[in-house]
């Protein structure tokens, strides 16, 4: 890409920012825990590792929990690249749009986008849906399994035996549960386990699906795309789609790069 003519334009907020790499963060710490309670037995985990185990998982997960309710919080209020409107797919236009792009991409010549491109729209909107899965489910079986909230209190309610302290339930401790009320509750738990599971690989798919697609996106763009998650700024040849005809209407800050760039090269 050439440095004639290229803008610097701020796109993602500090929220947006700060959201994406707590994310990355706090999911690459819930896959690492997940694959080894997985494997529990076959890496020979005892009982009590296995409590330690699901106790950081769970405090992981509530990390993970709280900065993603906090990006769909900021969907609302954040600027207009990382609103609802920006990053998921539809409204008016959006087909005719994703259907250029998709021309533009087969035929080598994609247009430039400061915010997310419309295929990329599409995907995000499936990983928002599955990291919701991921974090309802997780905050159920948190309670199920090892009695945290949210539901913990209401599950060792639910199970204690006769004569059992509810709040005295620790995981594993068969003989202070209601056997009839265990099994129910293991019942209840069932769907929330499967679709946690399942979901843990489409999500893991998906990720890799996204860390090509911004490779490619970067090789073939250009736009600065990993740092631009850094720095908030990217920097792109041309008029970007969705900045044209709309440049007074937009927040996003735009100013010469090819001086910064290439030094005084046009007083040259």
């Amino acid at each position: 890409m050439s440095n004639e003519g290229l803008q610097v334009y701020e796109v993602w907020d500090k929220p947006t920012r700060w959201f994406h790499w707590i994310n990355v963060l706090s999911v690459l710490g819930l896959v690492g825990l997940g694959l080894i309670m997985l494997n529990g037995k076959a890496l020979e985990i005892q009982t009590q590792g296995k409590i330690l185990l699901k106790e950081a998982h769970v405090w992981v997960g509530y990390l993970f929990v709280c900065n993603l309710v906090a990006r769909l919080l900021w969907g609302f209020f954040g600027n207009r690249y990382t609103r609802w409107g920006g990053i998921l797919p539809g409204g008016f236009g959006y087909f005719s749009s994703l259907r250029s792009y998709a021309v533009g991409l087969f035929t080598g010549h994609p247009k430039h986008y400061l915010g997310h491109n419309p295929l990329g729209r599409i995907g995000i909107a499936v990983m928002l849906v599955l990291l919701i899965v991921q974090a309802v489910s997780g905050l159920v079986l948190a309670g199920t399994d090892i009695f945290y909230p949210p539901l913990g209190n209401w599950i060792a309610e639910w199970i204690a035996a006769e004569g059992v302290d509810p709040a005295s339930l620790a995981p594993y401790a068969k003989d202070t549960y209601d056997p009839q009320a265990f099994e129910e509750m293991r019942a209840f738990r069932s769907p929330f386990i499967t679709t946690h599971y399942y979901a843990f690989y489409v999500l893991a798919a998906m990720i890799v699906v996204h860390i090509a697609a911004v490779v490619i996106t970067e090789i073939r763009e250009g736009g600065t795309l990993v740092s631009a998650m850094f720095s908030g700024r990217k920097i792109v040849a041309g008029v970007p789609a969705d900045l044209a005809g709309s440049e007074d209407r937009f927040a996003g800050i735009a100013q010469d790069a090819s001086g910064a760039m290439v030094g005084d090269k046009a007083k040259r």
